[in-house]
């Protein structure tokens, strides 16, 4: 099928990127948009991905996009409701009272993918959005829509203290009734600070839209990341193939130069492997030595890395047998998570 191009306009950012909005359901602060960006590949292909950003993000990594283009992919990423292009000035950055609402986003920007020709398609999840691609390949209500799924350091755990995590079902119960009070969302901005190039860092995007400091989150919020966190405590079946990726250690010494530019400095990667390890179906679980919390944005030498793990288990010849086809090259390159 051919695109239907008269949807899309020209992008922030870009060089053959283009944005299409979808107008979603009102919530209680009014009405709601995501924002479908593309850019297609100069091949001739049938291929896609969708990629989904984390909290406090949205999509800016070109590099990624021209990477998926360069191996026969168009790209696809989505700006969810409240965050990047879709945020709208009635509304409170990043908010939400149910990770399972972004399913209709997603749904929509499936179905587009679908109609402009893409047989076979893959989502992409960064940390939060890798969560959220989790609740949603795990409702088995999607299947026909995508065919992989790719996580890049998902937001299984909250990186506290026992005696913090020990209140955060606390303040889950509290936001069921005071949705609207809000707290620190407890992480630092030397993050931030660590990729953004006007401070220790390689990379240029919006700070409004991804601010080295996020801004305090709802209690409602909190408890919606709480609730799908413990869907992953129950039995996880995924019917399509698996892909996790994650940093090889996490760090909390933020002053320490070496430790963040190597690092998970939002994570810690030891939950995200054991809460991957008790997903059931065809997975690989792979950490990446040296990676940081969003794996794409490591120094050059790693995300190369990343890519070429990424794109070996995506082979050309067919996404649905990609993790049968090289699990043996998994098993002799992954580094030993015990």
């Amino acid at each position: 099928m051919t695109p239907d191009n008269n949807k899309y306009i020209e992008d922030i950012l870009k060089d053959g990127f283009e944005q299409h909005t979808i107008p979603l359901q009102d919530d209680s602060e009014g009405c709601n948009v995501a924002t479908l960006i593309r850019r297609l590949s100069p091949r001739d292909t049938d291929k896609a991905v969708l990629y989904i950003h984390g909290f406090n993000d949205y999509f800016f990594q070109t590099e990624m996009g021209h990477e998926f283009n360069d191996h026969g992919y168009n790209f696809y990423a989505l700006d969810l409701r409240k965050y990047g292009r879709s945020y709208l000035p009635h509304q409170t950055k990043n908010d939400i009272r149910n990770l399972d609402d972004y399913f209709e986003e997603i749904e929509i920007a499936l179905h587009i993918i679908r109609q402009e020709g893409n047989e076979h398609v893959a989502l992409f999840g960064h940390s939060t959005g890798g969560l959220i691609l989790t609740l949603f390949a795990k409702s088995n209500r999607y299947d026909t829509l995508f065919d992989a799924l790719i996580l890049n350091s998902p937001f299984f755990e909250f990186n506290k203290s026992a005696l913090l995590k020990a209140f955060i079902p606390l303040a889950a119960f509290v936001g069921k009734y005071f949705p609207n009070l809000k707290i620190s969302g407890g992480l630092s901005e030397e993050y931030g600070k660590s990729i953004h190039h006007s401070f220790d860092g390689e990379w240029d995007y919006n700070l409004q839209w991804k601010p080295n400091m996020p801004p305090k989150v709802k209690l409602g919020w909190v408890r919606a990341i709480y609730m799908g966190q413990q869907q992953l405590k129950k039995h996880i079946i995924i019917s399509k193939p698996l892909l996790v990726l994650h940093s090889a250690r996490s760090t909390t010494n933020f002053k320490d130069s070496i430790l963040m530019h190597s690092c998970d400095a939002i994570l810690n990667v030891r939950d995200i492997a054991r809460i991957a390890n008790k997903v059931e179906g065809r997975k690989d679980i792979i950490a990446i030595d040296g990676g940081l919390h969003d794996l794409v944005l490591s120094a050059k030498d790693i995300r190369r890395h990343v890519y070429d793990v990424i794109f070996g288990w995506l082979p050309h010849s067919g996404i649905q047998v990609c993790s049968m086809m090289i699990s043996s090259y998994f098993v002799s390159h992954a580094p030993n998570l015990r």
